[in-house]
């Protein structure tokens, strides 16, 4: 079997593995991840020849995109006190206890590497978040909250990684050169990616058709990412301020087909992405082993100790910074999203799994310092780190849905109705308010008029039928007539239901996923009509 076939197969895999995973209750990147590890231990399986360096280029930005397209900036915005909490504070402090353990267990290990092993296991991984906490049917705060933190903990984790990396090679470490570095990173990633999301915007109008669009889309957060690390910047971030610039900027209410085309394309590009990325994950575990030397077990124990540290720190750094949000949520009413109670704070902890930033950073390892010598420790490191996404991410992975469904925790379906019902009344006032306006500048038959107002009432119900009275719960009649006149107004009102639906998306407290969900709904019944 050569490379092509793997990858083959891998991409076999995340399709395969989507309806798999729902059967049996289980993520579809946790089976990918076993389905890596059976692979590498299979005789005819090669091994990967990935180069480390193409690994996050590769991988991350198709994922972090597509991941930003389900938010927004008003809801990061909102959430920014517990996000940094666990982007920014949590990766500073498990890096650090990380550094301490290794550094006291592990001989020679100098103290520079110590911290490069703590950077590339601090931080969650946003697709394993997302993924697997996504699909269990968790309240949206909770979800909201993770996917921040993923998007946001990589930024943070991959500067301390370079800071000591080139600490570890020269043998020299300035902390105002680090912090410097740090600022300089954060600076150009947002000038890079509001800049290229401005470029981007304007060229979506010149190209007008939807495939074109949606491929320039592709391209765009690689080159965001690449454009960024080239003038040292954070690739991570310039993605992320790429990807909400697009979001916030970028939709066009009208533009039904192109939106739909993209939705779909990403939904693909994500399944397969991170299917590949997860496999990739369980297919170097026969190259980790390959760098014990006989020494599995004492590598296993000290993998085992940091493991222990990286679990423990976070719910030791969970448990006050939760109080502490829930005290500043009632004593100044910010609005934002937070654990409401102890299991959803469990189950927080328990969704601190580590993945394919991690696996990259630790292969991306220097083989050699500027003296020639091997990189301290590098073996070890690598083992010790490929120990913590095992254990985080198939252990955490696997019981994650019984922790779930041990301690009750489950979406508010109720609320998210009320949502929805809002939403639909919106949309059909708006509808209502457009038919109004038409009327006021054109005669419509009284029969023409009444049906349309009909189809107002319609828009909305069919987005929630428990708007209207027992009444009005009939069946709505299909579109009787294809008159010209009819189908501009009919289109007229759908338009402005669907801008009243996208202006939502931006105010305060609004849940992205619920209207992106009702526009969605409109885009189809605009497709049909």
């Amino acid at each position: 079997m050569d490379q092509l076939a793997l990858l083959l197969i891998l991409l076999l895999g995340a399709v395969v593995t989507v309806p798999l995973g729902e059967r049996l209750g289980l993520p579809a990147p946790i089976l990918m991840t076993l389905a890596g590890i059976a692979l590498a231990f299979v005789s005819w399986v090669p091994n990967i020849e990935l180069p480390p360096d193409y690994i996050l280029p590769l991988v991350l930005p198709p994922l972090l995109y597509a991941s930003v397209q389900r938010t927004s900036w008003r809801q990061f915005a909102a959430n920014r006190r517990p996000i940094f909490l666990l982007a920014v504070a949590l990766v500073f402090v498990t890096t650090a206890a990380v550094a301490a353990m290794a550094n006291s267990v592990v001989p020679g290990l100098p103290i520079a590497a110590a911290v490069a092993l703590g950077a590339l296991v601090a931080p969650p991984d946003p697709v394993a978040a997302t993924a697997v906490a996504g699909s269990l049917g968790l309240p949206r705060r909770l979800v909201s909250i993770l996917e921040g933190e993923g998007l946001f903990n990589d930024v943070t984790a991959i500067v301390l990684y370079h800071v000591a990396i080139a600490a570890a090679v020269s043998g020299t470490f300035s902390w105002p050169s680090a912090v410097g570095q740090l600022v300089l990173s954060g600076v150009v990633a947002v000038a890079i990616g509001i800049a290229l999301g401005w470029i981007t915007n304007k060229l979506m109008g010149l190209l007008g058709e939807a495939t074109l669009q949606t491929g320039l889309t592709l391209l765009v957060p690689f080159v965001s990412y690449v454009l960024a690390e080239e003038l040292m910047g954070s690739g991570v971030l310039a993605v992320l301020t790429t990807a909400l610039y697009l979001a916030e900027n970028g939709a066009d209410a009208d533009d039904v087909l192109g939106r739909i085309t993209g939705q779909t394309f990403w939904q693909i590009v994500d399944t397969l992405v991170t299917g590949v990325a997860f496999g990739l994950i369980g297919l170097e575990l026969h190259n980790v082993f390959g760098t014990a030397n006989g020494r599995e077990l004492q590598m296993i124990g000290w993998g085992c100790a940091v493991v222990a540290v990286v679990v423990g720190v976070r719910l030791l750094w969970l448990l006050p910074a939760t109080w502490l949000a829930k005290r500043l949520h009632k004593l100044r009413d910010y609005d934002e999203e937070i654990p409401t109670t102890w299991r959803e704070t469990v189950v927080m902890w328990w969704s601190g799994m580590r993945g394919v930033a991690s696996v990259a950073l630790a292969l991306a390892i220097p083989l050699k310092t500027e003296n020639g010598d091997p990189f301290p420790a590098r073996d070890e490191i690598i083992f010790i780190a490929f120990c913590v996404i095992m254990a985080t991410l198939v252990v955490q992975g696997l019981t994650l849905p019984w922790l779930v469904k041990k301690l009750g925790v489950r979406a508010d379906t109720d609320a998210e109705r009320a949502i929805e019902r809002e939403l639909a009344v919106r949309a059909a006032k708006a509808a209502k308010r457009r038919l109004k306006e038409i009327e006021e500048v054109e005669e419509l038959p009284e029969d023409l008029a009444e049906r349309l107002l009909r189809g107002a009432f319609d828009i909305g119900a069919r987005i929630s039928p428990d708007i209207v009275d027992d009444e009005r719960r009939e069946r709505y009649s299909k579109r009787a007539s294809r008159l010209k006149a009819v189908q501009r107004i009919q289109r007229d009102m759908m338009s402005a239901a669907r801008h009243e639906i996208l202006a939502a998306r931006s105010e305060p407290g609004a849940d992205p996923e619920i209207v992106d969900r009702v526009l969605h709904h409109l885009d189809m019944r605009s497709l049909r009509s």
